[in-house]
């Protein structure tokens, strides 16, 4: 799979990724191939780029509930910059409420772990498509630690307006690494949640959660770590979610954290991130599941065979090497070998689209 610049597009070149309009109705599937007028629709559509497939790459496997998780962000992240830039200038707020409610419904009510697919971001949508998986998250951990349903839609809504104070700065600002521009963001995001209280004055703990979270941001992690009776769960769940999509998520510019190596931060630093609520996060999205290939300590690759339920690092591995079956729980046969990463390259298939690759002009008669 390749991520290629709407400039780059090419007759011909097959989808790797669906694509949906912002009301969610499906323009392109998974495998089309790409037609001028399909490109030209790209272009007018405001994507900065998109993944194809490579000649003889397989389609990619996704579940309807994957498919449908797709759609609902893409939907979601138009609804949501329109609803962020209202409040923004207007102070008011017209569909929160509405969007709020389709992210617990969606996500508040599920038996089973999700897969939390990223998409790619650019510095223009990077806050709108932050704020929507912030609160999905939110919701996954809010409804996995039983929160009632109206602490559900306090962090749920937290989540959503947390960064709107990061709107009002140039973009270049915002992504900045500098101290002193920080600053300037930090106390941009204080002028934003500064006013929540009047855009939604019936949800006063809102305001709390998102003053609560900058605090803990612009402090110490000894001091983000203290036991604070006044610090509302919401608020730990927000910390938690906001940190988990930002480092995880997929920048133009940037190479994302894998979920593993972001799992092991927030274990390093699980008086900051509080253990329940890194515990409700791995029940929640599917990390290690059975079939993600992984790279280990001692150079091996494996497959993940079974989930481990107690510990999400030791799971039970098939070893690519010597087909041999690892289970990382047995601590006394392997207590010093550990997953050191996912494997995010296809470098290792084996399945090869013949068709796709003579229809592209090469030579299969070998085959």
């Amino acid at each position: 799979m390749l991520f290629k610049k709407t400039d780059e597009l090419k007759v011909g070149m097959r989808l790797a990724r669906p694509i949906y309009n912002k009301t969610g109705v499906l323009l392109y599937e998974r495998n089309s191939l790409l037609s001028s007028q399909g490109i030209e629709s790209i272009r007018n559509f405001g994507l900065i780029g998109i993944y194809i497939l490579e000649p003889a790459e397989p389609v990619p496997p996704m579940t309807e509930a994957d498919l449908e998780f797709e759609r609902f962000q893409t939907m979601c992240v138009f609804a949501i910059a329109d609803e962020l830039n209202r409040i923004l200038t207007g102070k008011k707020q017209q569909r929160t409420h509405v969007i709020v409610a389709e992210i617990i419904k969606n996500y508040g009510y599920v038996n089973e772990k999700v897969n939390f697919v990223q998409n790619l971001r650019s510095n223009e949508d990077y806050i709108f498509k932050h704020s929507m998986n912030v609160a999905i998250l939110a919701a996954l951990l809010a409804t996995s630690m039983k929160l009632s349903l109206s602490e559900r839609n306090d962090v749920v809504i937290a989540a959503l307006t947390h960064d709107i104070g990061k709107l009002t700065l140039p973009l270049e600002l915002v992504f900045q690494e500098d101290i002193l521009e920080k600053q300037r963001v930090r106390a941009a995001m204080a002028v934003g949640i500064s006013s929540l209280d009047e855009v939604f004055p019936a949800n006063p703990a809102v305001k709390r959660i998102c003053m609560q979270y900058l605090r803990l941001i612009n402090s110490s992690e000894k001091e983000a770590a203290s036991d604070d009776d006044k610090i509302l769960l919401g608020t730990r769940i927000l910390l938690l979610a906001d940190t988990y999509d930002a480092m995880t998520a997929m920048r133009y510019q940037n190479a994302p954290i894998s979920e593993v190596a972001v799992l092991k931060y927030l274990l390093e630093r699980e008086e900051v991130y509080k253990r329940p609520v890194i515990d409700a996060l791995v029940s929640s999205i599917n990390i290690l599941n059975q079939g993600v290939s992984v790279e280990l300590s001692n150079g091996d690759k494996a497959l993940v065979l079974a989930e481990n339920s107690y510990d999400i690092l030791r799971p039970m591995l098939l070893n690519f090497r010597n087909n041999s079956i690892m289970d990382l729980a047995d601590k006394a046969a392997f207590g010093d070998l550990e997953i050191v990463d996912i494997m995010k390259t296809l470098d290792n298939r084996h399945v090869i689209d013949l068709d796709t690759l003579k229809n592209q002009g090469f030579d299969i008669s070998g085959s």
